[in-house]
């Protein structure tokens, strides 16, 4: 079917069902971001693939709202659905409510899957939805159009991640958990976030793909934890080492039912968790609406997780200087597509020790591609590579130690001018906010200008976030820590990983993105309180070609050859031959 078919089936059971909108999210039950396959709904349905973005379906209309990540992706893939983009955040876009309260009638209803829609979102449409004389409504349709879909998933094995890697153990973090529960009065705690139940009960699983998470529930009570999750799942050790942490191993497919018998208690539950959670507890209990404790806890990395990602960054680091090595001196030479060059990064990357796989689907740009923030090579239909223009390349690992997240732009032929501007105006944006010092109690949307200032002198900027969280061997995209325009009230806090990621993308002509990842750590104390500056963990040099130096000022410059010459004093004695001499070369001082 295409998604115009599927479209057309779907508008079919909305008439049988007097629904004049439905919602899509990109969701499962654990509002992840990075989706099992058999919880794909937006993407199987409108064909488009980003990691962010919702679908919303009238009698005639459909639209779907994303971030600027997606608006040269959108629309490529969207094309013949049917389906509108309407592009988040930018002035002349509605707000996705007001525009169904203006197609569909009064007294008209909206529908939507309860356990793919968070909470949050629910409260926000029922509100609105409810003052304009609309109705809101549980009805999975699409489970009756989608009927091919895979729920008989592969059983991946959930492993121990063990305390020489987490740094804490299950009972010391069950422990600072209801802490926490206790200081919020909370008797219950439900924990769905797949990200927080792996980091808790320190396992990790295989069941979203790039994210070392499996599918379970977590519900603690101030004596009590409980694990739903599929038991067949559960390795010896994984068994042993919930048996000494007093955790009970219960079916996933309990969870549900079992929330039923919960009455009269104050639960402690994320706004952030799905609809159908509420709807289970609700009229019995309490609800104490707030963030997962554990999400914080597992954003401020401890000392044993900060050494494996440093341990990480220069395992991934020899990888990306033997495969930047390649990439530059092959192509042209040998047929590669921008998907292969993605596999061959892969080979290299697991050449190294503990490595478990990719942190995300590579992101291979070659020329205009690379203007596509999130674009992602088919293994069919990808572009041929040659010795000529530039390439973006973000990639990252899963290592048993730690994740990565790196991002470089490289010249395979002669940069042009205005590219190699816009690429130095880039860096400029790392490199200041690398050198930034900061005082306790500082938030990213106070830094971000940092990363931004040198383009928008020249009246230019980039529409994604200049840093996300990142987890240690977890996701590779974590909270409650960001940089960015948003408004986010968390702090920064010593011991928490982000990205550092200003870009430039010209659409449909080139794309620049330079990363590294950072971790906030505390520097100094004087009579003005306590300052914060940024450890720089990443480990590859930046091309030399398509640096215009001479925009550069002193203390940049400075930084850039101390980085260079901290990298070749981390990376010169793994490697050897022509890439050695190549790195060498690379690294420099300007």
């Amino acid at each position: 079917m295409t998604s115009s078919e599927k479209i057309g089936a779907l508008r079919q059971k909305m008439s049988e069902n007097n629904i004049d909108a439905f919602i899509i999210y990109s969701a499962d039950p654990h509002m992840s971001e990075y989706l099992p396959a058999e919880w794909q709904e937006r993407s199987w349905l409108s064909g488009f693939t980003g990691s962010a973005g919702f679908v919303v379906i009238t009698k005639d209309k459909a639209g779907l709202w994303t971030d600027g990540r997606y608006f040269v992706q959108a629309p490529i893939e969207l094309k013949d659905s049917g389906i509108d983009l309407f592009k988040d955040g930018m002035d002349r876009t509605p707000n996705y409510v007001d525009w169904i309260i203006s197609e569909i009638p009064e007294k008209g209803t909206v529908a939507v899957n309860a356990i793919a829609t968070s909470h949050a979102n629910w409260e926000i449409l029922q509100e609105r939805l409810t003052a304009a004389g609309r109705k809101l409504v549980d009805l999975p349709l699409l489970k009756e159009i989608w009927t091919e879909r895979n729920t008989n998933a592969q059983k991946n094995p959930v492993f121990v991640h063990p305390i020489v890697r987490a740094g804490k153990s299950v009972s010391e973090k069950l422990v600072d958990i209801r802490n926490k529960m206790e200081n919020l009065d909370a008797s219950v705690h439900i924990i769905s976030s797949l990200d927080d139940v792996a980091w808790t009960l320190n396992l990790r699983g295989s069941d979203v793909q790039s994210n070392p998470v499996f599918l379970a529930y977590v519900l603690l009570t101030k004596n009590e934890a409980k694990l739903y999750v599929d038991l067949e799942k559960l390795d010896t050790d994984s068994r042993k080492q919930m048996d000494e942490s007093w955790v009970k191993m219960l079916p996933y497919e309990n969870f549900y039912s079992d929330l039923k018998n919960i009455r009269s208690e104050k639960v402690l539950i994320s706004p952030n968790s799905n609809q159908l959670i509420f709807e289970a507890l609700k009229d019995k209990n309490t609800f104490i609406k707030a963030p997962v404790p554990g999400n914080l806890m597992k954003a401020v990395k401890n000392r044993t997780e900060l050494e494996g990602f440093r341990t990480v960054m220069q395992r991934d680091g020899v990888a990306m200087v033997k495969f930047l090595f390649w990439l530059t001196h092959q192509a042209g030479k040998e047929a590669m597509t921008e998907f292969s060059i993605g596999e061959k990064l892969r080979g290299f990357r697991a050449e190294g020790k503990n490595f478990v796989g990719e942190s995300f689907g590579s992101i291979v740009g070659y020329k205009e591609n690379g203007a596509i923030m999130h674009y992602s090579a088919k293994s069919e239909g990808s572009k041929n590579v040659t010795n000529e223009d530039t390439i973006l390349v973000d990639s990252g690992g899963q290592y048993l130690e730690g994740t990565t997240d790196i991002t470089r732009t490289f010249a395979l032929g002669t940069a042009s001018e205005e590219f190699k501007h816009n690429c130095t105006l880039a860096l400029k944006g790392l490199i200041q906010l690398s050198m930034v010092k900061f005082p306790k109690g500082t938030r990213g949307v106070q830094l971000d200008a940092f990363a931004r200032m040198a383009l928008w002198k020249e009246g230019k900027d980039f529409n994604h976030g200049t840093g996300h969280g990142v987890g240690s061997f977890m996701n590779v995209h974590e909270g409650p820590q960001n940089i960015r325009k948003d408004m986010n009230p968390q702090e920064l806090l010593p011991g928490m990983v982000l990205s550092n990621e200003p870009g430039f993308y010209y659409d449909y002509h080139y794309g620049i993105r330079h990363e590294n990842l950072i971790a906030v750590r505390e520097v100094e104390t004087t009579d003005f309180g306590t300052f914060y500056d940024f450890e720089t963990l990443t480990i590859c040099p930046f091309d030399r070609q398509v640096i215009a130096a001479e925009l550069l000022t002193d203390p940049e410059k400075e930084w850039l050859n101390k980085y260079h010459a901290w990298s070749k004093e981390k990376l010169e004695n793994e490697l050897e031959g022509e890439v050695k001499d190549w790195f060498l070369e690379q690294v420099k001082p300007l």
